[in-house]
């Protein structure tokens, strides 16, 4: 009976549903695929560096820093270093000046004031430079952040190519994936919205939308392709400067610190140097303007030979190579070392048992850190360096000594690292957090390495410049950091959000 009233629809059911399924798999499949090569696919030209190590002259090699904290009478203090002298380093250049950031922009989020319009500052200084000197070659390399991913093109970029300043915005799809289940499915169904890729935006073009920017509250609405650009968090993360002098020698600067209204007043640190290290650093730089379809040449001059007497040694390193750097100079401590860090994130799982490894071989360990509270008029819940703080210090038995910046409405946007063994101190610092993101090859970070003697001025600066903060030097009332217990975290629901997020990209940290 049931063969007699069987018809050619019922027949097709199971083959629909074999088809479906196979369809299903093969989308896994390829989705895997373009997950999987996206993490690990070849890092582009200029990426992933450790340069030889140069002799630099102790004279040329500065340490600068920005530093904001209470008076203890109510007050602010802003001491500002930094941007200072990149306006010097503009002013002075020769022939040309290079210039990377991640944030370029007058952006506030929500808050409603900012120390310093330092996206201005640097415009202006760099659009006097172009004018008094037409000749002079300027390229400006930022991230599609500040175009809003395409959704909010930037003014102030625009204003800068008007004036003959060459402008490169970073092509971030030549870069890995942090976030590789989203960003799979971004580059199979969406980055082909448009001809910008990653969120690029052409000259000229123009965006509208909307949704609500997540950068600017009040404004102007984007569309749902530059919120979905970024979902990939990846970003050109860079802050570096080259430019040449008047009398041919070339100089550099990396910092941690953005041209950025609402990050005027963060807390941040520099390394300023010249000479040939400078030129390693201006080689990487134009390869990532070039792979980001610059097209333009700069001539930089060899600079000239000087003697070297005593002196220390400076490496520049970028992406992971600052990983490798770092787990090294820490698996290479012994008991009674010092490893000392002021950070503003803390992450990285190799990093952290680094720490409590070094901690238990009796290296005496201390961190600064960003008590991860506020974010430009917001207030964030202490992830990821509050439950990271706890692990370290209970997972250490207490041998790792925590204390946190207090922050007041800003952030101590520091990253940097001091190694101190009886003879050397070894140091990093520049742009990277110290996460997965920042060190595994998925943002573009520079940093510099040094290598000096403990009696060498640039080392007891960079000591002295932390002990500060950890000992609270300095007038009466004034208090850089609060201890451990002031922002102590045990939760263990935001411990395994960290986890989750830090292992999968799921995260802006």
């Amino acid at each position: 009976m049931s063969d007699a009233h069987s018809t050619p629809i019922d027949a097709a059911r199971p083959r629909r549903r074999l088809r479906k399924r196979w369809l299903g798999m093969a989308f896994l499949l390829l989705w895997a695929a373009v997950g999987t090569w996206h993490t690990i696919k070849p890092m582009p030209p200029g990426t992933d560096m450790s340069t030889p190590a140069v002799r630099v002259p102790h004279e040329d090699v500065r340490f600068l820093y920005d530093l904001t904290y209470g008076d203890g009478r109510g007050g602010t203090v802003y001491e500002q270093q930094i941007f200072d002298e990149v306006m010097r380093i503009i002013d002075d250049a020769r022939s040309f000046v290079l210039v990377d950031f991640f944030l370029l922009n007058d952006s506030m989020g929500a808050a409603d004031t900012a120390p310093r319009f330092l996206s201005r500052e640097l415009a202006d200084r760099l659009l006097a430079r172009k004018a008094s000197g037409p000749d002079v070659e300027i390229l400006v390399i930022t991230d599609p952040i500040n175009d809003v991913y395409g959704g909010n093109p930037s003014p102030l970029l625009a204003e800068l190519r008007a004036a003959g300043i060459q402008v490169a915005v970073t092509d971030l799809g030549r870069l890995r994936d942090p976030n590789p289940a989203w960003s799979a499915l971004w580059r199979l169904f969406v980055q082909w919205w448009s001809g910008a890729d990653d969120g690029a935006t052409p000259v000229g073009a123009t965006r509208g939308g909307w949704l609500p920017n997540p950068f600017a509250p009040q404004g102007p609405d984007i569309s749902l392709r530059s919120w979905l650009a970024l979902l990939n968090f990846k970003a050109n993360h860079r802050k570096v400067v080259v430019a040449d002098t008047a009398d041919g020698e070339l100089v550099g600067l990396v910092t941690s610190a953005n041209p950025h209204d609402a990050s005027s007043g963060h807390s941040n640190v520099a390394i300023r140097f010249s000479g040939e290290l400078a030129a390693r650093v201006l080689e990487s730089e134009l390869a990532v303007a070039r792979f980001s379809g610059w097209t333009g040449h700069i001539h930089a001059a060899a600079a000239p030979p000087r003697p070297v007497g005593t002196a220390l040694e400076l490496s520049f390193l970028t992406e992971k190579a600052i990983r490798r750097h770092l787990l090294a100079a820490l698996d290479a401590t012994r008991h009674g070392d010092t490893a000392r860090m002021a950070l503003f994130y803390l992450s990285d799982r190799g990093i952290v048992d680094a720490l409590i490894a070094a901690a238990r071989r009796g290296v005496e360990v201390r961190l600064i850190l960003d008590p991860n509270r506020d974010a430009f008029g917001l207030e964030k819940d202490g992830v990821p360096n509050r439950p990271v703080a706890n692990e370290l210090v209970t997972a250490s038995e207490g041998r790792i000594a925590v204390r946190w910046y207090r922050t007041r409405g800003e952030q101590f946007h520091t990253k940097m690292a001091l190694i101190v063994g009886r003879e050397q101190v070894i140091a990093t610092l520049g742009s990277a957090n110290f996460t997965r993101r920042n060190l595994a090859n998925y943002n573009l970070e520079a940093n510099i390495a040094v290598r000096a003697a403990s009696d060498a001025p640039l080392a007891r600066e960079m000591l002295d410049y932390f002990d500060r903060l950890w000992e609270n030097r300095g007038e009466p009332g004034v208090e850089y950091t609060v201890p451990f217990a002031a922002w102590r975290d045990t939760s263990p629901l935001r411990y395994w959000r960290y986890r989750l997020m830090e292992a999968t990209g799921l995260s802006t940290f």
